[in-house]
């Protein structure tokens, strides 16, 4: 990664991560740079806009206070002719009225539409990135804060950059048009170009860096707010927020995130009304009554300028002040927009350690698949040690174990969302590092235990955005496989009925149970050689477990079935049972071997079945 980039999901230590986000004028103007280009890219209309714009709107000014101004005080100096007079003023009138019009045009018509584009092209451009990053970022609280800085508006943030890099361009060449004409008139008054420069450059800029700082130390309680927030609106936890003080909990945190964000306030509140009351001071009061005293003596104590120099002077100085004030207002825009970019410039050059877009040897089947002495540490934690097994091509395959004995974590590994701290996992007898990884993961299909429905129909929620020739027949096979096609069917528009009610008031709602069938429907209906269920029956009850159980093992007379389960009496029929404590497997065996060498396997199985029956004795529990 390049000059202050996002920063990886390995941990970086404090005092590293403080001076990433201390930028040089160097990277900023790179940053400024790379935005430029991005605005190019999807909305070079915008950049040729925003350039005219600027060198318009200075030429009008300089033009209008620099030769215009002169021009009338000349001509009435001289007794110049009514005619000629008037000729110059409706030809710089029309010359004026045209730069307005395209002025207008620009803001309210290229600007809005060439604005979307860049919103699309950008936003894209982040979507992309963010589905080809590693899981383990989003599981990185700094990684996904600078993710979160740099998705904040970031069309916006690219668009005020292109405004302001032209009008810090054309703005400096105003200038030095600007001091050349009061050069000519009186060369000592130019020294009065210091004070806004002091005004805007010195106290401006401490300004802008403590309001950056108060914005970062804002962002994680933002996040806070926009929790809550979607909590009070989402149904996800509707029902909770009513049976319970859910409510106050959360209220609390809102109201804790703003105290910290008021705090956050008043901490630099002082420094910038301080800074502020400085920077109009000497942006605006030194100048402009300095100006006039100044003039009034030169004019009327020393002679040595005459009142119509004294107005030509006074009014160059007051376009002077007002264009170095656009210049320092666009600068701190580039500054702080650039800061801001190098959130996003990081996120979109951040290099995957696993990127989902990895090309590779394109696996031709699934014969075996083999954990070697593989280890795993997550945030320096070892969470996987010494895990070495093998499966083979239709195996029945379970893993089990009590909760965090690393069994979703193996899931994790198998489908390339981590990579093993050490040791390796062969595909055929080959690292699964080697392989393509679009084309490596399409050999499984998975249901996980944190599934997600999506709001579109139960189609697309079942097919999720994959295609085939009879869709329709392979929904309602999956559908009624998982178990839950009876309902479905029940629904008005069955499978094109739409999933939740974000955004379809008529939207359908299952219960927790029937939306797992839903996520356990979309392993049945891909076509892939593995089929992966995480805990698929956690939210069922008995009886739908039993016949889910019945159509997973149906399906693994022609597939590798690999399935997570806490209810070992789904585990029976499998062909390896895995046990696993602390991330490392402690027996192995069918469920009979396993349960004839009374380990911890059969003692789990046993207490599982006593609560079940009923019963207190273990000798009541038929093996």
């Amino acid at each position: 990664m390049s000059n202050g980039t996002v920063g990886s999901a390995d941990n970086a230590h404090p005092e590293e991560k403080k001076k990433e986000k201390k930028l040089t004028l160097k990277q900023t103007a790179a940053n400024d740079i790379y935005a430029m280009k991005l605005a190019n890219e999807y909305s070079r209309p915008m950049v040729i806009c925003a350039l005219l714009n600027w060198l318009l709107g200075y030429g009008e000014w300089v033009f209008f206070e620099g030769v215009y101004i002169r021009k009338i005080i000349e001509a009435v100096d001289t007794q110049s002719s009514f005619r000629s007079v008037m000729t110059f003023i409706l030809i710089t009138a029309g010359v004026f009225f045209l730069v307005k019009l395209y002025k207008h045009y620009a803001d309210n018509v290229v600007f809005p539409l060439e604005s979307i584009k860049l919103y699309g092209g950008v936003y894209k451009k982040l979507f992309a990135k963010a589905k080809n990053v590693e899981l383990r970022c989003y599981e990185d609280s700094d990684f996904y804060d600078r993710y979160t800085m740099a998705m904040d508006g970031a069309d916006e943030k690219i668009l005020a950059i292109v405004k302001a890099f032209f009008g810090v361009i054309f703005g400096a060449f105003a200038l030095g048009a600007v001091f050349y004409l009061m050069f000519q008139i009186d060369r000592y008054a130019v020294l009065f170009i210091i004070s806004p420069l002091i005004g805007n450059f010195i106290f401006g800029n401490y300004k802008q860096k403590y309001e950056y700082k108060r914005y970062q130390e804002q962002v994680p309680n933002n996040k806070v707010h926009n929790y809550v927030g979607r909590m009070m609106y989402l149904p996800d936890g509707a029902k909770e927020l009513r049976l319970s003080n859910v409510f106050n909990l959360l209220k609390r945190q809102y109201q804790d995130a703003t105290k910290r964000n008021v705090s956050a306030a008043e901490k630099y509140a002082f420094a910038n009304c301080s800074l502020s009351f400085w920077r109009i001071t000497f942006t605006f009061t030194v100048i402009f009554e300095g100006m006039l005293l100044y003039g009034i003596y030169r004019n009327r104590v020393s002679g040595t300028v005459t009142l119509a120099q004294l107005a030509i002077m006074t009014s160059l100085m007051v376009a002077m002040s007002w264009i170095l004030i656009r210049v320092f207002e666009n600068l701190m825009e580039l500054i702080k927009n650039g800061v801001f970019i190098n959130n996003l410039r990081g996120f979109l050059e951040y290099e995957e350690k696993i990127p989902q877009d990895q090309s590779g040897i394109i696996p031709e089947s699934f014969e075996s698949l083999e954990f070697k002495d593989v280890c795993f540490s997550y945030k320096d934690e070892e969470t996987i040690r010494d895990l070495s097994f093998k499966i083979e091509k239709n195996d029945i395959v379970a893993l089990v174990g009590h909760n965090g004995a690393g069994k979703t974590t193996i899931i994790k590994l198998l489908l390339r969302f981590y990579d093993p701290s050490s040791g390796e996992i062969l595909l055929n007898g080959r690292n699964i590092k080697e392989y393509d990884l679009r084309a490596y993961r399409r050999l499984f299909a998975t249901t996980f235990q944190d599934f997600a429905i999506f709001a579109t129909s139960i189609k697309d929620n079942v097919l999720m955005g994959r295609h085939y020739e009879n869709e329709d027949e392979i929904v309602h096979r999956a559908l009624r496989r998982a178990g839950i096609l009876e309902k479905v069917q029940s629904l008005p528009k069955g499978t094109d009925t739409i999933m939740t009610k974000e955004f379809d008031e008529k939207g359908e709602v299952f219960s927790g149970g029937q939306h797992q069938k839903l996520a356990v429907a979309r392993t049945f209906a891909k076509e892939s050689p593995v089929k992966i269920f995480d805990e698929p029956s956690s939210a069922l009850d008995p009886i739908a477990e039993y016949e889910l159980f019945k159509n997973i093992m149906k399906e693994g007379r022609d597939h590798t079935m690999i399935f997570i389960s806490h209810r070992l009496s789904s585990v029976k029929n499998c062909d390896k049972v895995f046990m696993l404590e602390k991330g490392t497997i402690i027996e192995r065996g069918s469920h009979k071997e396993l349960i004839d060498s009374r380990g911890k396997y059969a003692k789990m199985y046993i207490r599982q079945a006593m609560n079940y029956l009923a019963v207190e004795n273990e000798e009541e529990v038929i093996l």
